[in-house]
């Protein structure tokens, strides 16, 4: 008998635990149990989402418009990431021997290999100048190798 006893004891002491455990975990499964006012950022949309955003944008057309660029902007934002490191075979701004040869054939000869391209060099450096900006450039160059 008291064999009995025990075993419904144990009984009641499972169901009762079983009661407890899912008096514990049904509101956290909940979706429209809300833990604490107002707390919308810890929606589950708003923990899934990724760190960082990316989107591609054009350049504001406003800088575009205030005219073209002088040599020295040119040369710092488009030329200078080849010809100051000498990256794809491109002559180094300081090296004096490498662009007398490209000096010695003229002003017009050099516009028209940035305009054109030359070995690696795409067409204007890959950039969308306009004729102006390509002579200011190159200007700006023979300034500097000479």
């Amino acid at each position: 008998m008291a064999e009995q006893h025990s075993s419904k004891r144990i009984m009641w002491v499972t169901i009762v635990i079983a009661i407890v455990l899912i008096a514990i975990i049904y509101p956290l499964t909940n979706k429209s149990f809300s833990p604490a006012a107002g707390s919308a950022a810890d929606d589950a949309e708003s923990r899934i989402q990724p760190v960082a955003g990316f989107a591609l944008a054009k350049a504001d057309a406003a800088a575009a418009d205030s005219g073209p660029k002088d040599g020295p902007t040119i040369y710092n934002t488009v030329c200078g990431a080849c010809h100051n490191t000498g990256a794809a075979g491109a002559p180094k701004i300081d090296d004096k021997a490498a662009w007398a040869p490209r000096i010695a054939q003229g002003e017009a000869a050099l516009i028209k290999s940035v305009t054109n391209g030359k070995n690696a060099m795409p067409p204007k450096g890959g950039a969308s100048l306009s004729d102006e900006e390509v002579k200011n450039a190159v200007e700006y160059v023979m300034s500097k190798v000479k």
